[in-house]
């Protein structure tokens, strides 16, 4: 897990009240927690964290009207989203699923950065990026060709995980990710001859044309809502005979869900058609989790498309 986000009312009650709601939340006493959170909000109408606070305990509570009540409260309050409370919104179905706040994503990675390797690998079980290594060189195998790139675009790079899987194989890596805590982390690895900070389409959209063999994103895709624009642009900075791969989270219906874990799930005909659309040719889609959720497996899929 992340570290939880405060941001501060600027009241120091306010902020004081919300600390004491906290530990009776997290202590199991939802409705002394909420009546606190109530009293902050009432000396400091826009406090973004206690209104997103107060959203997550009245779903628990089983107050809907009230939880959806209030996470439009935590959004109005902060105009960059920085909780995600519109991610809660859509989850509860009041909202079309729609691309994830910026804000929220850089929010919540620049706090994950400083623990993020020891998190995901050590307690989520994490895979994806040995697991996206093995599906390209089977892929290459198939196809008669070396598994060897010379420029390669690594998308939401982290801190370098999956950089690192490819390292032997790749000359030239481009790293673009939206959290600037964690390109700093990639930095350190001494892997990639550029960084950037960026969202992963505003990034690639600014690549040129067949200037990239091989294009990575381990598990990023479960923050980007419409596969389409980023495959798209995927397709035209890839040469031809040029290779992408990722990892996604997927469920056994339609389209695309916002999951329990506040990650987008694509149904593996949604990922189809997708990279169909964007004029790829899907080499491979495999049954593979990426990472584990609650100690199991989240179910997922590993792609690999190439450009003809």
């Amino acid at each position: 897990m992340a570290p939880r986000l405060f941001l501060s009312s600027g009241d120091l009650v306010a902020d004081r009240r919300y600390e004491f709601a906290r530990d009776l939340q997290l202590k199991g006493d939802l409705p002394a927690a909420a009546e606190l959170l109530e009293q902050a909000i009432e000396l400091v109408p826009k406090f973004t964290s206690a209104w997103y606070t107060l959203g997550k305990i009245r779903l628990e509570l089983g107050q809907r009207d009230a939880a959806i009540a209030a996470f439009r409260a935590a959004r109005d309050a902060d105009p960059e989203d920085r909780h995600g409370a519109g991610l809660h919104l859509m989850q509860l179905g009041v909202e079309p699923v729609s691309s994830m706040p910026p804000g929220y994503v850089q929010t919540l990675f620049d706090q994950y950065a400083p623990r993020f390797e020891a998190a995901l690998v050590g307690d989520l079980g994490y895979r994806g990026p040995a697991l996206l290594f093995k599906a390209v060189l089977s892929v290459r195998a198939a196809a008669k060709k070396p598994a060897f790139f010379k420029r390669a675009i690594d998308l939401g790079c982290g801190t370098g995980l999956a950089a690192g899987a490819f390292a032997g194989h790749v000359d030239r890596f481009i790293g673009i990710d939206l959290s600037p805590r964690m390109i700093d982390k990639a930095r350190a690895t001494g892997l990639y001859a550029e960084l950037e900070v960026d969202d992963m389409l505003q990034g690639i959209s600014g690549k040129p044309d067949a200037s990239a063999e091989l294009i990575i994103a381990a598990d990023a895709m479960v923050y980007v809502a419409d596969l389409a624009p980023v495959l798209a642009e995927a397709a035209r900075v890839l040469v031809a005979g040029g290779v992408l791969a990722f990892t996604a989270e997927t469920h056994g219906g339609e389209g695309v869900i916002l999951g329990e874990g506040l990650r987008y799930a694509h149904s593996a005909a949604y990922v189809r058609a997708s990279v169909a659309a964007a004029g790829l040719t899907l080499a491979l889609l495999d049954d593979l989790s990426a990472r584990n959720e609650d100690n199991i497996p989240a179910p997922g899929l590993v792609a690999v498309a190439t450009k003809s």
